[in-house]
């Protein structure tokens, strides 16, 4: 039995809640088990008719579900009389129940796993042998009030594995403890080493402490400062044109975009009934680039042998007056490397927000023109000579239509692109492959991706590292997205935005 925290704030129930097909089972179980605590299912207090009424297709009421919850609360009650601690999945889809179950528990966390429709609807139609039928989840998503700022819920995707979602659950629990020490106070939570950097000091480096993950035959390096990605490689070659150990960043390489990608033209934007202004930084043209988290050092927050969690405070000031938890999340898996950026609402005021990540791309060769190039675009945003939108156009019968294959060439690439394609798991999949055809690394637009930036890199300061790699931005907004409003995310006080994607190397075994 985990003993007590030694925080202030102890955490003793973890209440893990969702519609059927968003894995909660499998996740409170495999959380509990992380953590050493009880588990429990809600579906082992349904009585037998319940089960029933659900098998044969019909929904339960709320007179069906109150001896329920009643039965899980008292389970609850008796558990932590008993000095233990528990983890209980629950659908717990109206705030109604959800306030039954949490009510005068202060010790109690509550968990939410998102997903879309079509991706429950995928899940449930795979699981066979559950007295819950797929033909249900229309009733469930219906009934379902997603949680609110005030029930201060952890909110976490389940477009990634099981393991992934308890690594990020525990991450968010780990921030919302006072000292920032396991939520057991013990060591029981294995795979989760100590939230050190890798080198002595921020000092020793101008971008702070690195992080080396290691899968197999595959390599990363994440930094500090910005939260960035330094390095991937796969076999000992590099599919990423970053940066050597102890250099500055240049270029925006590997970094996250937080919370805006791209442009701002003049800085100057007007939301929710203020004029803002935002500090120049491509002073040259005029603009407010790529975001306020860039020279930030994010804090560790998890960390395992093939995964790391890296978070930050982006706090109101000059030009952006409000609150964001920020955190990022790189694992690598059989496939390649994850990534996913969370951003969480945590001030009292809605915020405009966008993200993207910067990483250039590399298939070996010096430069990119012989590099193969697909991405699957159906529209391209014009823009005017300081990076600003003119307007969108599709690229049928322009150089810039790579949605088939082919080399780059001496085409000069600064190019928003939108209207994706997507592979039936959701994802667009930009691919950059050596002349070959033997080898090449895909870049995948997940969750949150609206929009994907492709730069050659001709106009970097330093002439030597033009054109030898090719940046793809994954982006939930466009360019100057602050002042058009096009994919703008109003991020509603409490409420979380999550942008993924992700690399498949291939040809490199």
């Amino acid at each position: 039995m985990a003993r007590e925290d030694a925080t202030g704030d102890p955490q003793r129930l973890v209440l893990v809640v969702g519609v059927a097909g968003s894995g909660k089972s499998t996740v409170g179980h495999l959380l509990a088990e992380r953590l050493g605590w009880t588990y429990q299912d809600a579906d082992a207090f349904h009585s037998e008719a319940d089960r029933a009424k659900m098998a044969a297709g019909h929904a339960l009421t709320d007179s069906d579900r109150e001896p329920w919850l009643a039965a899980i609360a008292a389970w609850m009650d008796q558990v932590t009389e008993a000095g233990e601690r528990a983890v209980v999945a629950c659908s717990a889809l109206r705030r109604a129940y959800r306030d039954k179950l949490l009510a005068g528990r202060p010790d109690a966390v509550l968990v939410y796993l998102h997903g879309s429709g079509e991706l429950l609807a995928s899940r449930l139609a795979s699981r066979h042998g559950h007295f819950f039928p797929a033909a249900l989840l229309d009733s469930q998503l219906a009934v379902l009030q997603e949680p609110e700022p005030d029930e201060h819920p952890l909110v976490v995707g389940i477009d990634q594995s099981p393991e992934a979602v308890v690594t990020a659950v525990l991450s968010l629990m780990r921030g919302r403890s006072d000292a920032g020490v396991p939520v057991d106070g013990t060591d029981t939570e294995r795979p989760v080493h100590a939230l050190v950097s890798e080198r002595s000091s921020a000092a020793s480096s101008p971008t702070g402490g690195s992080w080396r993950l290691v899968r197999g035959v595959q390599s990363v390096e994440v930094v500090q400062l910005g939260g960035g990605l330094r390095a991937y490689e796969v076999n000992g070659r590099p599919l990423l044109d970053g940066f050597s150990t102890g250099d500055a960043v240049t270029g925006g390489r590997g970094q996250l975009l937080v919370p805006w990608p791209n442009r701002v033209g003049d800085g100057r934007y007007r939301f929710d009934g203020r004029d803002l202004r935002l500090p120049l930084n491509e002073v040259e043209k005029g603009n407010a680039i790529h975001g306020l988290l860039r020279w930030t050092l994010w804090e560790p927050l998890a960390r395992t042998d093939d995964s790391v969690t890296l978070g930050t405070t982006l706090c109101p000031q000059p030009g952006y007056p409000f609150l964001l938890d920020v955190r990022v999340e790189y694992r690598l898996g059989p496939d390649g490397l994850r990534t996913a950026v969370r951003a969480t609402n945590t001030g009292t005021d809605p915020a405009p927000y966008g993200a993207g990540q910067h990483p250039y791309l590399t298939v070996g060769t010096d430069r990119v023109d012989s590099a193969v190039l697909t991405v699957p675009a159906r529209n391209l945003l014009r823009t005017d000579d300081r990076g600003l939108p003119i307007g969108q156009e599709p690229v049928d019968g322009t150089p810039y239509d790579f949605r088939t294959a082919r080399p780059i060439g001496d085409l000069r690439l600064d190019t928003a692109f939108t209207g994706l394609d997507r592979d039936p798991d959701g994802r667009a999949i930009v691919r950059l492959a050596h002349p070959s055809g033997q080898r090449g690394v895909d870049l995948w637009l997940g969750e949150g991706t609206h929009w994907v930036q492709v730069y050659t890199g001709d106009t970097l300061a330093e002439p030597e590292r033009r054109r030898r790699g090719v940046a793809v931005e994954a982006m939930s907004c466009p360019p100057d997205a602050f002042r058009s409003g096009t994919d703008l995310i109003v991020l509603q006080p409490g409420a979380t935005h999550v942008l993924r994607w992700g690399l498949s190397p291939w040809g490199y075994s």
